[in-house]
């Protein structure tokens, strides 16, 4: 039997889980073990929060949206792209139906019109998605010492104090990084961070330099917990806060007796913080109970780091190894739904931190959130807005007029 097994049965027999092929109830909650399942029906069977689902209906055109825009604004002196290009990018970019018709779907952000020169059509910004993109550009640049503290932060989580620069790449947005986070942030604090060559051929790593100053950070949890224990209306005892995480449950989901007892036990449970130094892991029922906690710890804090609380998981997976993390990412994620919040909308899995989510929005938004909330109120509002014309009929005028100025472009061409 593997570690992994072994471990896993080890702590769910400590929190008295019965091992079970399939969720007793679909609105019924209880910690249900895939031994005899597969991974996707483990997490099919997850309790679905509608109030993170229908934010990720959006979220999942707002990442086709701005992956046009980033090639859009790749040339910064003719901000614009060719129809033709985005649609031999189309299964890559999944436009399902087209480029033409997901432009299209979003009048208030993408233009479509006509270039004479080249004699074919392109695709440029609308000036309200250009000046959320400034807007979004200038507050980055505006926060570059908090975005120097949240790659120390990481490289503090790992035991080497360094991670690989591609896993860095893979979340330069979602840490609120600039695009050219190698030179305005790494390059321009060398006194603080280095990169060295690794085993791997063509591979960085991001290294904390030898002296800075990186013990004496306080995780998210534990301000969380000072504010809890100030309140003058607190019934928690102090020693039970100690090593306690925020639970919110999604509306719907049922708990039993003997769930929230086991979770008291696991709050009560000690461990070692994200920054904390550890030592060798024990084998014992306690030492695996805090071995998972602080694994729930680091991705907390992680997640906590980000800019919109959130992150697909195999992004964060990039840097498990890294975090000393041994368990497997998504299951942690699965097994605390009271912390986290799963997502399987446009065909990826992305991690939400619930205690950082009201109504579908951050309840302690940043200048960067709130640019890029700017551009998702725009692909929500769609083609509402737009002169009251049937969608069909204007698809057709559109296309048409685009071909018409293009041939009056063609006959007005010397010979």
């Amino acid at each position: 039997m593997s570690n992994r097994v072994c471990f896993k049965k080890g702590y769910l027999k400590l929190m008295g889980v019965k091992f079970l092929g399939k969720q007793e109830h679909p609105t019924r909650f209880s910690m249900c073990v895939r031994f005899k399942t597969t991974s996707s029906q483990y997490v099919a069977s997850r309790f679905r929060d509608p109030t993170f689902e229908k934010l990720m209906d959006n979220y999942k055109n707002l990442v086709k949206v701005i992956a046009i825009q980033d090639l859009i604004l790749a040339n910064p002196k003719n901000p614009s792209v060719s129809i033709d290009f985005l649609s031999k990018l189309s299964q890559k970019l999944h436009l399902n139906r087209g480029a033409t018709a997901f432009l299209r779907k979003f009048p208030h952000i993408f233009h479509i019109y006509y270039d004479p020169s080249k004699l074919k059509p392109f695709c440029r910004l609308t000036d309200a998605a250009l000046d959320i993109s400034r807007q979004e550009a200038e507050t980055i640049n505006a926060s570059l010492p908090v975005v120097v503290e949240r790659l120390v932060r990481i490289l503090s989580m790992s035991a080497s104090r360094m991670v690989p620069l591609r896993a860095v790449f893979k979340v330069w947005r979602e840490l609120g990084l600039p695009d050219d986070f190698e030179d305005s942030v790494i390059s321009a604090n060398s006194g603080v961070f280095q990169l060295c060559d690794a085993h791997e051929p063509n591979t960085h790593l991001l290294k904390l330099v030898d002296g800075v100053f990186s013990n004496g950070f306080r995780a998210a949890v534990e301000d969380w917990r000072v504010v809890e224990c100030c309140k003058e209306d607190c019934s928690v005892d102090r020693m039970e806060m100690q090593f306690s995480f925020k639970h919110r449950y999604p509306p719907g989901m049922r708990l039993t007796k003997n769930f929230r007892a086991k979770v008291k036990e696991w709050q009560r449970s000690p461990y070692a913080g994200p920054y904390e130094v550890t030592g060798e892991k024990k084998k014992s029922k306690t030492g695996m109970m805090a071995t998972e906690k602080r694994a729930v710890s680091i991705v907390h804090e992680f997640l906590s780091l980000t800019v919109e609380k959130m992150v697909e998981v195999e992004k964060i997976s990039q840097f498990r190894r890294w975090f000393g993390i041994d368990l497997n990412i998504r299951d942690l994620f699965l097994d605390h739904p009271g912390i986290f919040y799963l997502s399987t909308k446009g065909k990826t899995h992305t991690v939400f931190l619930r205690e950082a989510y009201e109504r579908g929005c951050l309840i302690e938004p940043n200048p960067v959130y709130d640019a890029r909330r700017r551009l998702l109120d725009l692909v929500v509002l769609g083609r509402r807005g737009l002169p009251a014309v049937n969608s069909k009929l204007q698809d057709t005028s559109s296309c048409n007029e685009v071909e018409q100025e293009g041939n009056q472009q063609r006959h007005e061409l010397p010979s």
